[in-house]
C-alpha cells in the first residue's frame, strides 16, 4: 500500500488505476485481517470492508465520467456510492459499541453528542450553509451538498462514542486516526469545491489516503480482536483533556455568537439556539446521570453491606455461596437470567479479575453455569498470603456482567474472608474436636482395643480396668479376653474383617467381668490397619448387661400379664392367627375358647381386691392345668392368656374337630367345681364360657370376636355354663340392640305400663302391699316379659329413668289407695337398681334419697308406706355414697327389703351390719319345700334366723296350698305368688282391695 501511494503521487496519469488499486488493497486487507485474527464478531469488520469499497467504487466512478467521458461528475450515481459509505460506517462502529463495549456509560454517549454538536454547528456555517444560500444551485444540488456534511457529522458522533466507550487499543487508535482523515479530506474537499479550486493529487487526498491505509493496518493488527472481546472495565477519574475538550465544545456556540455580531449582523441565530439548547441539554443528562450514579452507588453499598452482615452468619460454604447468590440477584437488574457459582479456580485461569468465554471453562462448571456466551471470573482474595484456590462465577449477558462486576469483587472479598473464619473455626473445632476425643477414649465407659495383626492386643483403653478387672490386655491374644462360648464368634469376626473387609456382627458376646461374673458386651470391629496413626484392627466393647436384663424385663411387661404372668391380649393374637395359619395348611380345627369369672366384682367388694387378685392368678393357674390335663385328648393344648379384668381365654390347636373343642370346653367348665384356696380363705367361683372354632371364623380376630359373642350368651343363659358361637348368635346380638334401640324410645315417651302383684298374709289371705312390677306392651312384639328388657336397661343406663318412671307411677297409686281406703295400711314395693343410686334422676340433680322422699311428699304418701327392694350385691358394696343414700331412706321411715335372699354371694353374718327391714325369699326355695327335706330345712333356718334378727319375711312364687301351710307352720306370714293372685292392673288392683273391704268374696284376676 505503500508502494501504491508513493506511485500515485509521482505519476499523476495513472491516478486513476493506482487510486482504485490502493483502495482495493484496502479491502483485502480488512479481509485478510478478519481471516487471520478471528475477532468474535466479524459483521463490523465486514461492514467496515463494504465501505472502502463503496468509496474507492464511487472515486472510480467519478473519475471514469470526468476524465474519461468528460462528463458532469457531481451530482451523479458516485455520489450514491459515496453517501453509502457514512452509513456503511456508522452501522460498522454502531457494531463495535454494541458487541466490544466494556461499560455502560452514557457519559461517553453525552461527550460524544456535545463534541458533535459543536462541530456539527462550525460545519453548518462553513460548508452547509454556503451550498442552501447558493441560487445557482438545483434542490438535488444542496441535498446532496448538504448530506456529505451532515453524514460526516454522524460519523463523527459513532466514532467519539466509540472511542470513549471502548478500551483504548492499537486498532482503535488506527480506526480513529483513520477515520479523522477520511473527515478531514471530507473537510478539504467541501472548501476547495466551495473556492472552486479542487484538483487531484494534492494535500487532501493525503486525508483519503489515511483512511484507507490505516483501516487496513487496524484490520491486520492483532489487536482488532480485543474490540469485540470481553473485558474487565477498570474505573478511572475523568481525565484532564477530555474535560477541556468538553468544555471547548461547549463555548462554539457562544463564540459563533459574538463574532457574528461583531460582524453586524447574526445570520445563524436559529442554528447557534438550537446548538446551545442541545449543548446544555447534554450538560443537564451529564449532571443527572452523576446523581443517578451517586444514588445506585448508596443502594449498591447497602445490599453489600447486608451480604457482608450475612456471610457472618454462614457456617459452611454453601451458606457462603447461597448469600452471594441471594446479594447478587439484588445488584443485578430485576428479574435478569443469570448464574451464580462459588467454584475451584481453574489452574490455566489468570488470578486477576476477568470475564471468560463460559464455554473454555471446567466442562462441569461450565454446565452448572449454563448457556450463557461470558461469565465474569471474580477470584477470593488472598487472605493473610494464603491463596484461596476459589473464585466466584457469575454467567449474564455481557453488559449485566460489566455493570456488576465492581460489586461482584467486593462480594468475593467478602466471601473469601467469610470462607477464611469458616476454616479457621473448622481448623478451632478440629484441634478441640482432638483433645476432646484424647479425653473421650481416656475417660468413657466403652473398652476401645487396638489389634494387631497376630490378633494381640496391643492397646487397651483405662476403661478396659472396669470390664476385664485390669488394662494390662497388652499382648493378650484378643479371643481369650472373651468366655469359652464366644471364642469361635470372635475369631470368625477377625477372620472376615481381615479377609473380606467388612464385619458382621452376631449375638452380644460374653466376657468374664472384674467380679468373677459374665458380662455382655456389644463389639464393633473396624479395620484401620491402612491408618499410619491405629494401624491395627479396632474392636469397641459395650457392656450391655443391665440393657439386655432391662430388655428382658420390658418385653416380660408388654407381652405377658403383670399379675397371672400368662401372655396378654397381643401375644393370644398372634399365636392364634398362627395357629390358624398353620389349621389350614393341615386341615386341623383350631379353637378359642373365652372365660370369664362369674360375679367377680362380688369377691372385689366382699373380700377386697387382694383377695380378688388371689382368686385372678388362681384361676389362671386352673385354666393352665386343665389345658395341660386335656392336651392330647381332644387337641393340641395351646396359649392361655389373660385379656383383661376378669377375662381369660385359651387356644386349642389342632383339634379334630368342633365336637372336641366343646369337650375341652367342658373339662374347663368342670375344673372350676372344685374351690379354690385363697389366703383368705376358700372362694367358690363359676365361669362362663364362650367357644368359636375355625369352622365358622376365618382368622385369630373372627375367632375372639365369635367366642366374646358366645360368651355373653353364657352369661345371659344364667352364667356357670358354656356355649358354643352359631352364626344365630349373631343375629341374636343384632336383636338385642335393636331392642335397647326401641327400649330407648319407649322411656321417652313413657310407652310402659305398672301391674301390681298383692303380698298377703299367708293365714288369712288379707292384703298388706302389692309389689309394682313394670310391664312393655311393644307395639310390634306384643308384651315384652321383664326378664328380656330390665337387663338390656341396667346395660344401657335406661334404669334410671325407667326405674323413676315406675317409683313416680308406684307411689301415685299407692297414695290413690290411701285416699280410696283410708282404714287400708298397705304399702308398694319397688324395685331398685343399683344405678339409680348412682345415677341422677333426669331433671333432679340431687341425690336419689333425696328425690325419693319429695316425690312421696308430693303425693302425700307416708314414708312406711314405700319398701324399696334391692339385691344382695348391691347392699354388700362397700360404697359410702349408696350407705348413706339407705340411711337417709330408713332415718324417714322408708323401709328396705332384699330381694331374691339366698341366691346371693353373701354369707348370712352380714345381715347384722345391712341396712334392711324386709327379706323376700327367693321362688327357688319355695319350689321345691314340699318335696325335699333339706329345703325344707334351709327355709325354715331362713325364716328362723329372721325373726331372730327381727327381720320380716315375704315368701316370693308360692303356687300350691302345700307350700302355703308349710310356710305358715315355719312362722312365715307374708307371701305372695300365683296362689293368691297373678300380677294386676291399676284398675283390678284397686277392685282387689275394694272387695277385700266390702267383704266380697275376691275372683281370680290377671294382669290384662
Amino acid at each position: 500500500m505503500a508502494v501504491l501511494v508513493v506511485a500515485n503521487f509521482a505519476l499523476p496519469a495513472l491516478h486513476l488505476i493506482l487510486w482504485s488499486a490502493i483502495g482495493l488493497t484496502s479491502v483485502a486487507a480488512i479481509l485478510t485481517g478478519v481471516h487471520l485474527n478471528r475477532p468474535r464478531r466479524r459483521a463490523p469488520w465486514f461492514l467496515l470492508a463494504g465501505a472502502v469499497a463503496s468509496f474507492i467504487t464511487g472515486d472510480l466512478i467519478a473519475d471514469v465520467l470526468t476524465r474519461v467521458l468528460d462528463r458532469r461528475g457531481f451530482p451523479s450515481v458516485a455520489d450514491g456510492f459515496y453517501l453509502a459509505v457514512y452509513l456503511l460506517i456508522a452501522a460498522a462502529l454502531v457494531g463495535l459499541i454494541r458487541i466490544g463495549v466494556a461499560r455502560r456509560d452514557p457519559n461517553g454517549l453525552y461527550d460524544a453528542v456535545t463534541v458533535t454538536a459543536g462541530l456539527g454547528l462550525l460545519s453548518y456555517i462553513f460548508l452547509i450553509r454556503p451550498y442552501v444560500e447558493d441560487p445557482a444551485l438545483s434542490v438535488l444540488d444542496k441535498s446532496i451538498s448538504i448530506a456529505y456534511p451532515l453524514a460526516d457529522i454522524l460519523v463523527l458522533a459513532v466514532g467519539a462514542r466509540l472511542i470513549t466507550a471502548v478500551r483504548r487499543g492499537p486498532a482503535l487508535l488506527l480506526l480513529a486516526a483513520g477515520g479523522i482523515g477520511l473527515l478531514t479530506a471530507d473537510v478539504g474537499y467541501g472548501l476547495k469545491q466551495l473556492n472552486g479550486v479542487w484538483d487531484t493529487g494534492g494535500p487532501v487526498d493525503l486525508g483519503w489516503v489515511a483512511f484507507y491505509v490505516l483501516w487496513g493496518v487496524a484490520a491486520l493488527h492483532p489487536s482488532m480482536r480485543e474490540l469485540t472481546e470481553p473485558k474487565v472495565h477498570r474505573e478511572g477519574e475523568e481525565h484532564f483533556g477530555r474535560l477541556l475538550l468538553l468544555g471547548l465544545s461547549l463555548f462554539i456556540a457562544p463564540c459563533v455568537l459574538y463574532f457574528e455580531m461583531r460582524g453586524g449582523e447574526v445570520h445563524d441565530a436559529t442554528v447557534i439556539a438550537v446548538s446551545s439548547a442541545l449543548l446544555s441539554g447534554m450538560v443537564l443528562l451529564r449532571l443527572a446521570r452523576a446523581i443517578n450514579v451517586q444514588r445506585r452507588a448508596a443502594q449498591r453499598e447497602r445490599r453489600l453491606r447486608r451480604a457482608g452482615a450475612a456471610l457472618l452468619m454462614a457456617t459452611d460454604e454453601p451458606g457462603v455461596t447461597a448469600t452471594a447468590r441471594t446479594a447478587i440477584a439484588e445488584l443485578l437488574p430485576l428479574g435478569r437470567p443469570h448464574r451464580v457459582v462459588l467454584a475451584p479456580l481453574g489452574g490455566a485461569t489468570d488470578r486477576a479479575v476477568s470475564m471468560p468465554y463460559t464455554r473454555r471453562l471446567a466442562p462441569a462448571l461450565a454446565e452448572e453455569l449454563g448457556d450463557f456466551e461470558v461469565t465474569l471470573c471474580c477470584p477470593l482474595a488472598p487472605v493473610e498470603g494464603r491463596e484461596s484456590g476459589r473464585a466466584l462465577y457469575i454467567a449474564a449477558d455481557e453488559v449485566t456482567l460489566v455493570g456488576v462486576q465492581e460489586a461482584a469483587q467486593i462480594l468475593a472479598t467478602q466471601a473469601a474472608l467469610a470462607l477464611e473464619r469458616i476454616a479457621l473455626g473448622e481448623e478451632i473445632g478440629r484441634r478441640n474436636s482432638e483433645a476432646y476425643f484424647r479425653t473421650l477414649v481416656l475417660n468413657t465407659a466403652d473398652v476401645i482395643l487396638i489389634v494387631g495383626d497376630h490378633d494381640q492386643i496391643r492397646y487397651a483403653s483405662p476403661s478396659a480396668r472396669a470390664l476385664f478387672g485390669s488394662d494390662e490386655l497388652d499382648g493378650t491374644p484378643l479371643p481369650m479376653a472373651f468366655a469359652k462360648e464366644s471364642l469361635v464368634e470372635v475369631d470368625r469376626r477377625l477372620h472376615d474383617l481381615r479377609t473380606r473387609g467388612v464385619d458382621r456382627p452376631g449375638d452380644d458376646l460374653r466376657v468374664v467381668g472384674a467380679d468373677g461374673r459374665p458380662a455382655l458386651v456389644e463389639a464393633t470391629f473396624r479395620d484401620l490397619r491402612g491408618e499410619p496413626t491405629v494401624g491395627g484392627v479396632v474392636v469397641t466393647l459395650r457392656d450391655v448387661t443391665e440393657r439386655s436384663r432391662l430388655q428382658a424385663e420390658l418385653y416380660q411387661r408388654a407381652t405377658f400379664d403383670a399379675l397371672t404372668g400368662l401372655p396378654n391380649r397381643e401375644v393370644f393374637l398372634a399365636r392364634v392367627q398362627e395357629a390358624v395359619s398353620s389349621g389350614a395348611e393341615s386341615g386341623a380345627t383350631v379353637g378359642v375358647l373365652i372365660v370369664e369369672v362369674d360375679d367377680f366384682k362380688v369377691v372385689n367388694d366382699t373380700l377386697g381386691h387382694s383377695a380378688g387378685d388371689a382368686l385372678l392368678v388362681a384361676v389362671g393357674n386352673r385354666l393352665t392345668e386343665a389345658l395341660r390335663a386335656v392336651d392330647g385328648s381332644y387337641g393340641a393344648a395351646g396359649t392361655v392368656a389373660r385379656l383383661g379384668g376378669d377375662e381369660f381365654a385359651a387356644l386349642v390347636r389342632r383339634a379334630g374337630s368342633a365336637a372336641d373343642v366343646e369337650r375341652v370346653a367342658e373339662k374347663v367348665l368342670a375344673s372350676f367345681a372344685a374351690p379354690f384356696e385363697l389366703p383368705h380363705g376358700e372362694v367358690t367361683a363359676t365361669a362362663s364360657i364362650g367357644v368359636s372354632t375355625t369352622a365358622e371364623a376365618a382368622d385369630a380376630q373372627d375367632l375372639l370376636r365369635h367366642a366374646d359373642l358366645a360368651v355373653y350368651v353364657a352369661k345371659d343363659a344364667g352364667k356357670d355354663r358354656w356355649r358354643r358361637y352359631e352364626s344365630s348368635l349373631h343375629s341374636a346380638v343384632v336383636e338385642r340392640h335393636k331392642l335397647r334401640a326401641d327400649l330407648d324410645r319407649a322411656v321417652a315417651d313413657g310407652a310402659f305400663l305398672l301391674h301390681f302383684q298383692p303380698i298377703v298374709a299367708i293365714g288369712d289371705g288379707r292384703t298388706h302391699g302389692f309389689e309394682a312390677l313394670v310391664r312393655w306392651n311393644h307395639p310390634t312384639r306384643g308384651m315384652v316379659s321383664p326378664a328380656e328388657f330390665i337387663s338390656v336397661a341396667e346395660e344401657s343406663g335406661l334404669i334410671v329413668p325407667l326405674g323413676a318412671w315406675v317409683l313416680r307411677n308406684a307411689v301415685e297409686a299407692a297414695a290413690q289407695w290411701r285416699l280410696l281406703h283410708p282404714g287400708e295400711d298397705v304399702y308398694v314395693s319397688v324395685n331398685v337398681s343399683a344405678r339409680q343410686f348412682r345415677g341422677q334422676i333426669k331433671g333432679h340433680e340431687q341425690g336419689f334419697a333425696r328425690w325419693v322422699l319429695q316425690e312421696i311428699d308430693r303425693m302425700g304418701l307416708p314414708p312406711a308406706s314405700l319398701l324399696l327392694e334391692m339385691t344382695e350385691s348391691l347392699l354388700l358394696h362397700d360404697d359410702g355414697d349408696v350407705t348413706a343414700e339407705l340411711a337417709a331412706l330408713r332415718e324417714a321411715g322408708v323401709r328396705i327389703a332384699i330381694d331374691d335372699f339366698g341366691t346371693g354371694f353373701s354369707s348370712l353374718s352380714y345381715l347384722r351390719r345391712l341396712p334392711v327391714d324386709v327379706l323376700k325369699l327367693d321362688k327357688s326355695f319355695i319350689d321345691t319345700i314340699a318335696s325335699s327335706a333339706e329345703q325344707h330345712a334351709v327355709v325354715d333356718m331362713i325364716v328362723q334366723l329372721a325373726a331372730i334378727l327381727q327381720l320380716q319375711i315375704v315368701a316370693e312364687g308360692i303356687e300350691t296350698a302345700a307350700e302355703r301351710d308349710l310356710l305358715v307352720t315355719m312362722g312365715c306370714h307374708l307371701g305372695q305368688g300365683y296362689l293368691f293372685s297373678r300380677p294386676l292392673s291399676y284398675g283390678d288392683a284397686s277392685q282387689w282391695l275394694l272387695e277385700e273391704a266390702s267383704g266380697l268374696q275376691r275372683g281370680s284376676r290377671t294382669a290384662a
